[in-house]
């Protein structure tokens, strides 16, 4: 009901769409999972070399993956439910494969995924830390992965 109000749809066009609640979250976090990746891939494809990736992944954990204070609470709460269900899991299985195909331009596939899993580290760590993180400790921290 409160989802068909927010759309200001009929509430009978909600159960026509989506049998269960699961369904509209799934779909809800597909959306989400590949609005986010736009802005990862565009980001990270912009970049022309190994010190552009550096820039870009600093830009992606301090503004790009955290425009609205709402894109970290469905960051996590995806995750949640990644961690309880399988089909949401697939969300975030398709998430990293495709954020480790655009780092692959510029390394080998193993440390595209040491890659990616630091940006999202950093990016929970920065996001919920107390104090603010300068961009200078996650330069740095990529840094020291890519060269």
């Amino acid at each position: 009901r409160k989802v068909a109000q927010h759309a200001d749809v009929p509430l009978g066009s909600m159960t026509y769409h989506f049998t269960d609640m699961d369904e509209l979250l799934l779909e809800a976090f597909t959306r989400y999972a590949d609005r986010i990746f736009k802005r990862y891939s565009e980001r990270v494809l912009a970049a022309h070399s190994i010190d552009d990736l550096i820039g870009a992944v600093v830009d992606l954990v301090h503004r790009e993956l955290v425009q609205s204070p709402e894109d970290l609470v469905l960051s996590l709460e995806l995750y949640t439910l990644a961690a309880r269900k399988p089909e949401f899991r697939r969300i975030t299985h398709r998430w990293m494969r495709n954020s480790r195909s655009a780092l692959e331009r510029f390394v080998d596939s193993e440390t595209a995924f040491d890659l990616d899993a630091l940006i999202e580290g950093l990016f929970i760590h920065t996001s919920l830390d107390q104090a603010a993180r300068p961009r200078t400790d996650t330069e740095r921290a990529v840094r020291r992965l890519l060269t």
